[in-house]
């Protein structure tokens, strides 16, 4: 039988995760299977101070998976810093890829808030977001970070 197991209620809604080898594999927009009480401890403090808007930078470990492509284009979007954001086109430059690639690739993140999809824009509009309020998630995380001035 698998457990789930419901890491924290966020201001986006209950946040759950699953993980292999001691590191994160997913985060889930409900519960997820992680059972690993040292590993919720540490990510349930993390999210939590970034959701206090006093963490910027995660340190959990987490399992970058995926093709090539995936695995070049989490990296790239790991590294946007916290409060900024780039856009689908820059990314797809960055990679050699199309925006509609990075826009799936976005799309198809397992690992949302701790690898920032919702800090990719598209040229004229915000883009879609995974999480349960959609756009509404993505502003509202934006806006946490700093970066509602990029949105009016």
């Amino acid at each position: 039988m698998t457990m789930t197991s419901i890491v924290m209620t966020s201001p986006l809604g209950p946040l759950g995760a699953s993980a292999a080898c001691g590191k994160i594999t997913a985060l889930h927009w409900g519960p997820g299977t992680l059972t690993d009480v040292a590993l919720i401890d540490a990510l349930r403090a993390e999210l939590t101070a970034y959701f206090a808007g006093t963490l910027t930078v995660f340190t959990i470990p987490l399992a970058i998976n995926g093709t090539a492509f995936q695995q070049r284009f989490l990296r790239a979007l790991a590294a946007i810093p916290y409060g900024q954001t780039r856009s689908y086109g820059d990314l797809a430059v960055e990679l050699g890829a199309s925006p509609q690639a990075v826009g799936q690739a976005c799309g198809a993140n397992s690992l949302p808030i701790l690898i920032p999809c919702h800090r990719v824009l598209g040229a004229a509009s915000l883009g879609g977001f995974s999480g349960p309020g959609g756009v509404e998630d993505k502003v509202a995380l934006l806006r946490l970070e700093g970066a509602a001035g990029l949105l009016i």
